[in-house]
């Protein structure tokens, strides 16, 4: 019988599952439902943060905009679970076909996630997604692969 970290491990393994069956299919409120009202987001576009779900969810309509097609994936997802918080750290790559026509491999990223547990529920409270930087020219180093 698996123990209780187990589980709430594999629910939020499953969560993750759900964004990014979210993103491929365009749906905001299938994403909405993955993320808590009050997610905290540090991602790769400006501002610094956004803050709320409805930011979070404006990033994401940017991107699907963007993209006639859109895929996700992410490797190398590890979690720490602990009774009502956890995190976790992977890789991440968003890719597809552009509204003006060519496909775009996209490029690795590196993803943080927070999560809380909340009536029972793992939701995103908190993401990152970043890029390293060239330290001497201070751009972002794009071409890396894990």
């Amino acid at each position: 019988m698996p123990t209780q970290r187990e589980t709430d491990e594999a629910e939020i393994r499953r969560q993750v599952d759900k964004i990014i069956e979210g993103i491929r299919a365009k749906d905001l409120d299938g994403l909405r439902q993955a993320y808590a009202p009050d997610v905290v987001s540090f991602d790769v576009e400006p501002p610094l943060q956004h803050v709320g779900i409805d930011a979070k969810l404006k990033n994401w309509s940017n991107v699907f905009a963007f993209f006639e097609e859109v895929s996700y994936e992410l490797r190398d997802l590890v979690l720490t679970v602990g009774d009502t918080v956890a995190f976790g750290h992977a890789f991440g790559r968003l890719s597809g076909t552009l509204k003006d026509g060519p496909a775009t491999n996209g490029m690795w990223v590196r993803a943080t996630f927070g999560f809380r547990k909340t009536d029972g529920t793992w939701l995103v409270t908190h993401d990152q997604v970043s890029v390293p930087f060239d330290i001497t020219t201070g751009k972002g180093v794009t071409d890396l692969h894990p």
